[in-house]
């Protein structure tokens, strides 16, 4: 027996389980910078207003730290700028996944069950990362078709594509490498974005320090991160196919350490043994709401402490965004709608905390289904033995579903308060101002993560799902005007209800709205997780 004995199997399986989500983040991912260039071309038509506004965004380190560096004043590499963060989405996308078919497996007890029919040692791993690799690959050929369908040279177009694959590509293999290094799920998943997030700091300070691409003392740091590797072939400018090698050496590499670890370790352990605790629990594990706090508290500081510094950077741009389309109006009417206000340094804040909500709500989405993998992986059904309710239980995850994003949105408008307050000269005003801001997009944010509570309670084979509804929002959100879909289906999104604070004459009424049907979808999902069986396959 081969060792990639049941590969195809395993691969077939995964498409099975993956065959909504994996098409889903795919093809939102690839449509965006085809409509990034459409834009562009509508919006800077002439070489000087492109040159004015390569001027203005690459001579301001929070905005190139942001998005990264930019070559040249053509649509093709204001593009590729704008579509910086396309391989940072696409990193984190193949990191989970990747767990989820590997480590995720081997606690749930199910790889173990496979293991015991005709699998090779190498299957499991291989399987996983071929889906990442195929996916990843599909998203860069998908992305690359879409430039070459707005105008733009097909060389760059392939670059750019062939950049963000393989930036998902070094990233899955990481994912493979950390599935091998904890015994949990959680510590995997952590470890790969761990990981993740040293690279984004990294290229975050270089390209900040590094004037903007172009030789700067600190961009040196860029190089260190396969975040800035995508960047930094030029896409679109004087092209450097050889960039293209450092991710499939890096993949090579971290693929000779995963392998090996993979079939020396005992299935289920880790090449590190867990930490272990006391011998008798503390008074605050002594209920339902103790124990949530100890399974929440590490992701929520790591959202929190991220959000602040996101919310530093946000704050540090806002006067540049504004400086960066002085001069042409139909770009200050477009900013100026998405803002709320004619203040375009408001209107870069009011749209900028938008996408914020986003994330803040996939936090929410991700507390919420923790309670259907405790139940999952069998811990709930224990607890749920003894005198502790259903209702407690599964409250006390949604308690940090609902409190998550009130918290990381709260540090973000306050961190971009401050930060706006310092360069405007204002942060008695500004600190106030948009902490109010962050807090009017929690409602938003709180919908989602009660839809995900709702699918616990009610269709907990579904609960995933609600990562696509998140992905549904942030396509309506980025592509609903560009495709000038109707308002109705504009609509569907709650975070087109939110009012924008920082403009005038708005009303706290949709934040009530939002507000009332969180509390219903809670409700509803505290009733019928009361009544269904224990644990549902």
């Amino acid at each position: 027996m081969s060792a990639f004995t049941g590969t195809r199997h395993l691969v077939r399986l995964i498409l099975r389980r993956d065959r909504v989500v994996l098409p889903i983040w795919i093809l939102l991912l690839a449509v965006l910078p085809a409509s990034y260039a459409g834009t562009y071309a509508e919006l800077y038509p002439t070489a000087a207003e492109r040159a004015a506004y390569l001027a203005g965004t690459a001579s301001n380190p929070s905005i190139v730290a942001l998005l990264g560096p930019v070559y040249g004043d053509s649509v093709g590499a204001l593009t590729v700028q704008r579509a910086g963060l396309l391989a940072l989405i696409a990193a984190l996308a193949s990191v989970l996944t990747v767990v989820r078919h590997t480590r995720t497996e081997e606690e749930a007890g199910r790889r173990e069950l496979l293991g015991a029919t005709v699998l090779g040692r190498y299957a499991g791993l291989t399987s996983a990362l071929l889906v990442a690799y195929a996916a990843n690959l599909l998203l860069g050929l998908l992305a690359a078709a879409g430039l070459v369908a707005a105008g733009l040279p097909g060389a760059g177009s392939l670059l750019f594509g062939a950049g963000v694959a393989l930036t998902g590509i070094v990233f899955a293999t990481v994912g493979g490498l950390a599935a091998q290094l904890t015994e949990s799920a959680a510590g995997a998943r952590g470890t790969g974005l761990g990981v993740l997030g040293l690279a984004f700091v990294l290229r975050l300070a270089g390209d900040a320090g590094g004037s903007g691409g172009t030789g700067g003392s600190a961009e040196w740091l860029s190089w260190l991160s396969p975040l800035g590797w995508s960047a930094r072939d030029r896409a679109f400018a004087d092209e450097r196919w050889w960039v293209l090698l450092l991710p499939v050496l890096f993949s090579a590499v971290v693929a000779l350490v995963a392998y090996p670890v993979s079939v020396r370790r005992d299935l289920g352990g880790g090449v590190f043994p867990p930490r272990l605790g006391p011998a008798t629990a503390g008074p605050r594990l002594a209920g339902p709401f103790g124990l949530a706090w100890r399974l929440h508290r590490g992701q929520l500081l790591g959202w929190t402490v991220g959000f602040g510094l996101l919310g530093l950077v946000l704050g540090g741009a806002a006067d540049a965004a504004g400086e960066t389309v002085q001069g042409n109006q139909q770009v200050a009417e477009i900013l100026a709608r998405l803002g709320g206000t004619s203040a375009l340094a408001e209107a870069y804040l009011g749209g900028t905390l938008s996408l914020t909500a986003l994330a803040a709500a996939g936090y929410g989405i991700q507390a919420a289904l923790r309670a259907r993998a405790e139940e999952t992986a069998g811990r709930a059904e224990p607890l749920l033995a003894t005198a502790v309710s259903r209702t407690r239980w599964l409250a006390a995850h949604l308690l940090f579903a609902l409190l998550g994003p009130a918290v990381v949105l709260s540090v973000t408008g306050l961190a971009t308060g401050l930060a706006y307050g310092l360069s405007s000269g204002d942060v008695g005003g500004e600190l106030p101002r948009l902490l109010g801001a962050g807090l009017a997009q929690v409602p938003a944010a709180w919908v989602l993560a009660g839809l995900a509570a709702l699918l616990v309670g009610r269709l907990p084979r579904f609960s995933a799902g609600a990562w696509a509804v998140l992905a549904g929002c942030l396509l309506l959100g980025q592509l609903g005007a560009v495709l000038e879909l109707d308002q109705w289906a504009l609509d569907i999104s709650p975070f087109t209800h939110t009012p924008q604070v920082l403009g005038s004459g708005w009303t706290a009424t949709p934040l009530v709205a939002l507000a009332a049907v969180t509390a219903a979808l809670v409700t509803l999902a505290l009733r019928t997780f009361h009544t269904r069986d224990i644990p549902t396959p």
